[in-house]
């Protein structure tokens, strides 16, 4: 319509009728064939009525008018083809969230005397899972968390995220002893990773009132948070290997004894978190940002320390980034249902701190059933 406005007020003719094919063009990108073909024949007749209205000599009016037809005519081939792939986008889409929601399964807010909040941005775009992993089992012997970060990213790192998740779902219900579940884990990657692949892990067990067993495999130290809102990493004392990596050291993992009241909190994370830089190339402060935004709502707590993360690198993250809190919640005992399903841990087991590494993750807790 601009183009007949403007045709008719210079009365330059010819000169404007071309212009008219940039109605089809432009109407392929937002309808389909039918809704172009309605707009090239629109601007076909436009073209034919200013022709007469100018009064044009000769051939040019036929060739701006076979000009827009021709324009119509690919534009609605044009048009079927991105509605095609649109459904097949559309088909993939709905696919690889129903992958998504099979691997990360949404946690429950409550699990017996625990409450627990999740947090997860996966850096490729409109993904939702890339090489950071987390779950949440009800077992006999309490519910056992994982978090977990698996070395690289895209698809080679969603493959062995699928495949440490698996591996934990079926050792976690099976093995009574949290390092057991661990090691089940590791013989698993051990058989299937390539030799420079690894998955960083922590694992978090609730084995008896006010008391909380930590294994660290390489992640970056968990953060407790007591009632009364201090934080402190849980630094360990021995180091062990990221999960996949143990026959290359020969180091075992060790668990660490940690005392867990009411209103306790532990929080896991990996180092998508920690090491988000702003614009100045500073690191995320974690503890910090947790102490500022530590309340009786994990959710919550998780919601305020996401948003503060995403201020600090300006909007978008270029990691994979988790964030799992557990709080003991006043009330039942936390171990209670650990000492009937699963028991005390073995005698012979080491008991050491937590330790620093790359990033998975594993909590036991009880309450599960």
């Amino acid at each position: 319509m601009v183009i007949v406005l403007v045709d008719l007020l210079t009365g330059a003719g010819l000169p404007w009728l071309p212009l008219m094919a940039a109605g089809p063009a432009l109407a392929a990108t937002t309808n389909g064939p039918r809704g172009v073909l309605c707009v090239g024949l629109f601007a076909a007749a436009l073209c034919a009525a200013l022709s007469t209205v100018s009064t044009v000599p000769g051939r040019e009016p036929v060739a701006a008018l076979c000009a827009v037809l021709a324009v119509t005519a690919a534009s609605g081939l044009a048009s079927e083809l991105r509605g095609r792939r649109e459904r097949v986008l559309a088909a993939v889409r709905s696919v690889a969230e129903a992958a998504q929601h099979a691997l990360l399964k949404p946690v429950p807010e409550t699990v017996g005397p625990f409450q627990v909040a999740v947090r997860y941005s996966a850096a490729a775009a409109e993904a939702r899972i890339g090489g950071d992993l987390y779950a949440l089992v009800p077992t006999p012997h309490g519910i056992r968390l994982i978090v977990g970060d698996v070395r690289g990213k895209g698809l080679p790192a969603v493959g062995t995220a699928a495949l440490v998740l698996g591996v934990f779902r079926e050792a976690a219900y099976d093995e009574p002893d949290l390092l057991a579940v661990v090691g089940r884990i590791e013989r698993s990657l051990a058989r299937n990773l390539g030799p420079d692949d690894f998955v960083t892990a922590v694992v978090v067990g609730c084995p008896r009132p006010g008391e909380l067993e930590v294994v660290n495999c390489g992640h970056a130290p968990p953060l407790l948070i007591s009632a009364a809102g201090d934080v402190e990493p849980v630094e360990p004392v021995r180091p062990a290997p990221p999960l996949g990596l143990r026959a290359l050291s020969g180091e075992h993992p060790e668990l660490h004894l940690l005392p867990f009241s009411n209103g306790d909190q532990i929080l896991l994370y990996t180092d998508g978190v920690t090491e988000a830089r702003d614009h100045e190339r500073e690191f995320y402060p974690l503890a910090e940002g947790v102490a500022r935004h530590v309340s009786e709502e994990p959710a919550r707590t998780l919601a305020a320390v996401h948003a503060d993360l995403l201020a600090h690198v300006g909007g978008r993250l270029h990691d994979d980034a988790a964030l799992l809190l557990l709080r003991q919640s006043a009330g039942e005992p936390a171990g209670g249902e650990a000492r009937e399903a699963g028991g005390a841990p073995d005698a012979g087991r080491d008991v050491a701190p937590a330790r620093r590494g790359t990033s998975t993750a594993a909590a036991t807790c009880p309450g599960g059933r």
